[in-house]
């Protein structure tokens, strides 16, 4: 019996060191972070042109780990990225802009355990709401979430009521007028749902060649989607863009180039509110793992049929 007792305390013991030593760990890592100069739009980053560079390396896009689907607030004083290890479960992470410095990255946890996977965060651009992805079994249960903003901190998620969530489904955005696009698992094709009077009850497909993770600009002008290179077999996933005409018929698939894409694959991409930059995932970690990488919308404008 004392041994049994004794084991047990040892136990709770070392559970306790082990804690203590992780947010001692924690703890030394944000105060690297807030000796680096993260300050300013962007986390302080030198801002790309035309060719895609790595976003905020060792601090956003860090190496043994996955990391996509970054959405900032309207005023570009958060962000939320989705970010998982190898092998392990995929959370929502945010910091925000305060006092003038970043805040080190944490998880969001906005289903507080509901479900076991959160991803593909999106801030609508009010700031007052932000769509995600949850989900208990990868291709097997993925509905689409939201939060309300209450003050400084969010709601309880709760899932969408829209005929949205009768099949599979991921990666919502949301354009200025308040449509939701998304993309359809079971159906394998993008789809979108008109916003009507805080509602989206009903589904139309989106009218595209091809493409996942379609990510919506915020006039509905343009859409970018990433989708497998059919001329170039050495390619992975490449992304591309669709223009809209005044019809409003989508033109063919523009692949956005050598800019932007690589011999690696590229995921994933959004746009920033203020629509200056594109960012998007990139797996060209050892590994196969991804990171994250922006580059000017400019390389969409080239692109504008005149």
């Amino acid at each position: 019996m004392r041994t049994s007792i004794l084991f047990l305390l040892v136990s709770i013991f070392l559970v306790g060191q082990a804690f203590a030593q992780e947010n001692k760990i924690q703890e030394t890592v944000e105060s690297n972070a807030y000796s680096l100069n993260l300050t300013g739009p962007y986390f302080g980053q030198k801002q790309p042109g035309l060719t895609a560079e790595i976003f905020a390396p060792g601090i956003i896009s860090i190496k043994g780990r996955y990391e996509h689907s970054v959405s900032f607030s309207p005023d570009l004083d958060e962000l939320y990225y989705t970010g998982s290890k190898e092998d392990g479960y995929a959370s929502i992470y945010y910091s925000k802009l305060k006092d003038k410095k970043w805040s080190y990255p944490k998880k969001a946890n906005f289903t507080k355990g509901q479900k076991k996977e959160e991803m593909e965060s999106f801030v609508n651009l009010k700031g007052d709401k932000i769509y995600f992805t949850a989900y208990d079994s990868i291709f097997g249960d993925e509905k689409i979430w939201y939060v309300d903003r209450l003050g400084d901190s969010w709601s309880d998620a709760k899932k969408l009521d829209s005929p949205i969530n009768n099949d599979w489904v991921f990666y919502s955005n949301q354009a200025k007028n308040g449509d939701l696009f998304y993309y359809n698992i079971s159906k394998r094709k993008t789809y979108y749902a008109p916003y009507s009077n805080g509602a989206f009850p009903e589904v139309k497909e989106v009218e595209i060649d091809f493409g996942v993770h379609a990510f919506i600009s915020p006039s509905q002008d343009y859409l970018v989607a990433n989708a497998r290179n059919k001329v170039d077999d050495q390619r992975k996933s490449d992304i591309y863009v669709y223009f809209k005409d005044k019809n409003g018929a989508w033109s063919k698939p523009i692949n956005l180039g050598a800019g932007v894409n690589s011999n690696f694959a590229e995921t994933c991409p959004s746009i920033t509110p203020d629509g200056k930059y594109l960012f998007f995932g990139r797996y060209n970690e050892e590994g196969g793992l991804s990171n994250v990488y922006w580059v000017s919308t400019e390389v969409i404008e080239n692109l504008r049929p005149k």
